[in-house]
């Protein structure tokens, strides 16, 4: 793109924050996320997003986008779609997602969209849910002389791709969205050579009050979960061990 298209872009065209919430609790989300939120006038939020965290943009409109695993939902390039439209009315749009917008947001395809317009984008990090997890069940993801690498993952595909079977192989393991996953995940590990004792941390509704730790081995995994209600993330190595 040229600089005189490029000018005309912008001057036709607000600007767009791909915003990271964080895991859920509202005072998890960075002092930059918070003042750009405060300054929003359009804000497209993801299913994730509480009311207590769109409290902090009370002067917004609030346009839901959500995308949920097994239920109805905005098809990605409809929200593309509207954030270029809204980029054409409004002079500060922000795309609110949980977590990070970088890791499992889907943010290759919005800024491909918005880079296509001409579109000014900035991104403001938010706190990963492995993090955040990690955290509330108080053993890191890695432990010296146990574990030093660390691999986040999710079974979830495109539509049209067939899915990921094929685990990737490091000392701590963190599956995204991985409630349904669970049996499939365990077995793929075990089935590899991993003991059935290798320890396993599943924390559903990370940072929220109706937070809940699970705290059981890959072979209990493979049983599978309980009925959960809310995002569910996987831990899966000898750093999830409890401290003795």
């Amino acid at each position: 793109m040229s600089r005189s298209s490029a000018a005309q872009g912008l001057a036709r065209f607000g600007k767009v924050w791909l915003l990271g919430a964080g895991p859920g609790a509202v005072d998890l989300i960075t002092v930059r996320g918070a003042r750009i939120l405060a300054q929003a006038e359009v804000v497209l939020h993801d299913a994730l997003v509480t009311e207590e965290m769109l409290e902090l943009c009370p002067q917004a409109e609030k346009i839901s986008v959500g995308k949920r695993s097994g239920q109805r939902s905005t098809a990605q390039a409809e929200i593309n779609r509207k954030l270029v439209e809204c980029a054409g009315k409004y002079k500060r749009v922000v795309r609110l997602k949980g977590g990070d917008p970088m890791l499992f947001g889907r943010a290759d395809e919005e800024l491909r969209a918005l880079e296509a317009a001409g579109i000014e984008v900035e991104i403001v990090p938010g706190i990963t849910a492995a993090l955040a997890a990690a955290a509330s069940a108080r053993l890191p993801l890695t432990r010296r002389g146990i574990a030093r690498s660390v691999a986040f993952f999710t079974s979830s595909t495109a539509p049209g791709h067939p899915e990921q079977t094929t685990l990737p192989d490091c000392d701590t393991l963190v599956q995204y969205m991985g409630g349904k996953e669970a049996i499939t995940t365990a077995r793929n590990l075990l089935a590899r050579g991993e003991p059935p004792a290798l320890p396993v941390v599943v924390v559903e509704n990370c940072s929220r009050a109706d937070e809940r730790i699970l705290r059981l081995t890959l072979g209990q995994l493979e049983q599978g979960l309980e009925a959960c209600h809310g995002p569910v993330l996987v831990m899966i190595g000898e750093a999830l061990a409890p401290r003795s």
